[in-house]
């Protein structure tokens, strides 16, 4: 299932990173393990933010994505189940609509 998910990096925990030149390293050891369908950083709300979207299989898979976040830069996160045009089209809306 693909997942959006919003990154809103802890300041104190990216500027130290920055500072003492780690962060590139960080941010590179942790995309290479969640492996998004794609990446953007932005600002939000004055905070630093990813927005990414990543396949999981499982719920099970939660802890392997959120985990390195939080340990690595005090994240907040937000994960919202996301869908591409193709998977509303299979939806069933239609039907679900004449029923309800």
């Amino acid at each position: 299932m693909r997942i959006l998910m919003i990154v809103q990096f802890e300041t104190e925990a990216f500027n130290a990173a920055v500072k003492d030149g780690s962060v590139g390293e960080k941010m590179h050891r942790i995309l290479d393990a969640l492996k998004p369908e794609s990446v953007y950083f932005v600002e939000i709300g004055g905070i630093r933010t990813g927005v990414m979207v990543v396949n999981l299989e499982n719920a099970s898979q939660i802890p392997s994505v959120a985990e390195p976040l939080f340990l690595t830069f005090n994240a907040k996160l937000t994960m919202h189940p996301a869908m591409t045009p193709a998977d509303l089209g299979a939806a069933g809306l239609d039907a679900i609509g004449k029923a309800w």
